[in-house]
């Protein structure tokens, strides 16, 4: 659901999950998707992903999903992902809440999981749904209703790419839940409806504190400046735009905005205190790729902002995806804002597997009361 660039498939598919269904409403992004997956190869994967379901999920029937899904024949274990539009949780956007035409999709989306009964699910959004006290009372009802109406326990945490290894400060919240049949399999018990902290949450120890390295500030803008020692090369914004591989011989790598403003060359490297013209340092990871009318970050040795490419790769999606040629700027750069850095997505994808392989490798003895029920059934 809500497929968009569909940076969220990369990491699931780079996991080992097959996606067999897409829904996007809005064209520019379905097209777009399409565009890039079709040049696209991803090892292992089993298919190209379908072309998108464009109708809203507020309208959509959990009968329509299943039939085009799956053509009649359900999969033994099959899963849900998608992030619902996040401006009326974000703190910078519109603030509606569960209210706001994009926040009502939250919940719209939720009612078609409690419908559709999946094995399990994985929502993501901003973490303003929960640290803001009036998005955590509209999260506490949604959540409420997936562990009473869809019968699944469920798990939330707020988690930042740059601490998996991806060079963004980028934190998102993910909610996880499971059937509780398969949640009971995995743990070799009952949890409490409640309970949290019973899904294994990815977690990198080497970039554990990783905001606590010794990052260097900024530096005049045309010098080169010295590299600390002791930063992993992997989060550093230079190994992803560095000249050692340039991202401007590949495709989108000249998609950028023109550059008419002074503060192109005057801004400092480093400099990202301000809301507008934030230049990103080489030798420091991005802040989050947030981007919107024409303000994409700065490139920290060059005059001009980031180019199309270089936003996928701080956003960690391989270079074999490439955006069409005859889609504007300004479409693209929100795309590319708005999806789930690949290396964040697979890692979440990573344990979700294998939680549903432990559940599914785990049987449990029936019951009596149920074995009772099914014998009173067949008599």
């Amino acid at each position: 659901m809500f497929t968009g660039g569909g940076f969220m498939d990369i990491g699931f598919e780079q996991a080992g999950f097959d996606v067999v269904w897409t829904n996007e409403l809005n064209p520019v992004f379905a097209k777009m998707f399409m565009s890039a997956r079709a040049g696209m190869s991803i090892p292992g994967a089993k298919r190209k992903p379908p072309k998108p379901n464009g109708v809203s999920v507020a309208d959509l029937k959990a009968t329509q999903v299943l039939r085009e899904a799956f053509k009649g024949k359900s999969p033994s274990m099959f899963g849900i992902i998608g992030g619902p539009p996040c401006p009326d949780f974000s703190r910078g956007g519109l603030n509606g809440g569960g209210n706001g035409i994009n926040g009502k999709l939250t919940a719209d989306f939720v009612q078609l999981l409690c419908r559709l009964q999946p094995d399990f699910f994985v929502i993501e959004n901003v973490p303003g749904l929960l640290q803001t006290k009036k998005h955590r009372r509209f999260l506490n009802r949604q959540i409420a209703y997936l562990r009473k109406s869809g019968n699944f326990i469920v798990d939330f945490q707020i988690l930042n790419a740059l601490q998996l290894g991806a060079p963004q400060d980028r934190e998102r919240l993910f909610i996880v839940g499971f059937r509780k049949r398969l949640v009971h399999r995995a743990l070799g018990r009952k949890p409490k409806t409640s309970e949290r902290g019973w899904f294994p949450w990815p977690v990198n120890p080497k970039y554990r504190d990783a905001r606590q390295l010794p990052w260097p500030k900024t530096s005049p803008f045309g010098k080169t400046p010295q590299k600390p020692s002791g930063i992993p090369d992997e989060l550093m914004v230079y190994t992803y735009l560095g000249p050692h591989n340039d991202p401007a011989n590949i495709a989108n790598g000249r998609d950028v905005f023109q550059a008419h403003s002074r503060k192109f060359r005057t801004r400092r490297e480093g400099d990202v205190k301000n809301k507008s013209f934030k230049r990103l340092h080489r030798y420091r990871f991005s802040p989050t790729a947030w981007y919107g009318n024409q303000e994409v970050h700065l490139h920290p040795w060059l005059p001009r902002r980031l180019s199309v490419r270089e936003a996928l790769r701080l956003q960690t999606v391989p270079d074999d995806y490439v955006l069409p040629a005859d889609t504007t700027l300004c479409a693209k750069f929100k795309l590319i804002c708005n999806g789930v850095p690949c290396l964040m997505a697979r890692a979440i994808a990573e344990q979700v597997r294998a939680f549903a392989e432990n559940s599914m490798a785990t049987k449990l003895p029936r019951p009596k009361q149920m074995r009772a029920k099914l014998t009173a059934r067949r008599l």
